[in-house]
């Protein structure tokens, strides 16, 4: 065999075993570097929907994982706050990539809050009144005020995107 097949063929194995090897480790948990880019596989044990997700705010911590239908098959992370028949959560309003496409394409996806996987149906909270108490609420399991950004630089939690998933 000639050295340039070898070589080749080495290349090729290398790019398929960091193809696989990113599908099946990320997303990482950080906000720098490769920490920004999404997985694709979600994982957990397909769960049918419970009565209250709420009971879930004080047995999971950390972020839950999303990941909607369709195409573009990412994972993101994403922190919420379970309460009654859904979960709640919420973004900056920067125009992401995961809040378009719940406004665009229907919103079904997946969530998974520790090791479950419930099948799931966002909507927009676009009522004043109704997304200011979600706000509080997600901005409360998050330790800041409505008057607070999250981190340095970004909006004021009040000014936030909030989406309420249920059971599809």
């Amino acid at each position: 065999m000639s050295m340039a097949k070898t070589v080749g063929r080495v290349i090729g194995a290398v790019v398929v075993v960091a193809i696989v090897g990113w599908a099946s480790t990320a997303p990482y948990l950080s906000n720098q570097g490769l920490g920004r880019l999404p997985g694709i596989i979600m994982g957990g044990t397909a769960t049918e929907p419970l009565a209250d997700f709420g009971v879930l705010n004080g047995q999971v911590q950390g972020p839950l994982m999303m990941k909607f239908t369709g195409f573009p098959p990412f994972v993101n992370y994403l922190s919420w706050v379970g309460e009654g028949n859904g979960v709640i959560t919420a973004t900056r309003p920067d125009g992401g990539l995961w809040a378009k496409r719940a406004r665009e394409d229907g919103g079904d996806g997946w969530l998974r809050i520790g090791d479950s996987t419930f099948a799931m149906r966002t909507n927009e909270i676009t009522d004043p009144i109704e997304r200011l108490r979600m706000m509080e609420r997600w901005a409360s399991k998050a330790g800041r005020t409505l008057d607070e950004p999250l981190y340095e630089g970004s909006e004021p939690l009040r000014e936030w995107e909030v989406f309420f998933w249920t059971p599809r």
